[in-house]
């Protein structure tokens, strides 16, 4: 059967939720390898080769096309530069999204992961974006926190310190501090 948006949406929105999106379990990243990385890669490739995907379509498509490119990386390849090797696409899909007013036709919940690209980016007008939608277009003051804090990174370091290792960059000896230091780390 090949996968639908309804089938990544039931499963982020219904049978995973908050319990399991930001806590690092292996049995959930393999769970969604399993279930979602054909189609994750598949929807990756054909973005890249074509520019779009059918799924940008409508909003909940899209919002299940954002979530298999930004979200599911995280979790299928954990540790590895892959984790962030379709955030280009995802930011695009969610500039996309959010220009179509996507993003207004969802419930707060799901639109937060419309936004999830931004906060992702290592590029700092992609970070002003994310806080002002978190700020004027989410009523949750945790979405607002993150987004400020994702974006005080960016613009200290211009990237994100936590990810040199696994993409094979050299940390300045600012951003070793600032990781020994225990400062916040998405």
């Amino acid at each position: 059967m090949s996968v639908q948006p309804d089938h990544i949406l039931d499963f982020w929105f219904e049978q995973a939720g908050p319990e399991k999106w930001y806590v690092r379990s292996d049995a959930f990243d393999a769970d969604i390898r399993a279930r979602f990385e054909d189609f994750s890669i598949s929807a990756a490739a054909l973005l890249t080769t074509t520019g779009g995907h059918d799924w940008q379509d409508e909003p909940a498509s899209a919002l299940a096309l954002i979530i298999a490119l930004d979200q599911f990386s995280r979790n299928m390849y954990r540790g590895t530069k892959a984790a962030f090797a379709w955030d280009d696409l995802a930011l695009v899909c969610a500039k996309q999204a959010v220009d179509r007013g996507y993003d207004l036709k969802t419930g707060q919940t799901r639109r937060a992961f419309i936004y999830m690209p931004y906060m992702h980016a290592e590029d700092m007008a992609a970070q002003d974006e994310c806080v002002r939608l978190m700020d004027m277009r989410i009523d949750n003051p945790d979405n607002l926190f993150h987004a400020a804090q994702h974006r005080k990174l960016i613009a200290r370091f211009g990237r994100y310190p936590h990810r040199n290792a696994v993409l094979g960059r050299d940390s300045t000896d600012e951003e070793i501090h600032y990781l020994n230091s225990g400062g916040y780390i998405p």
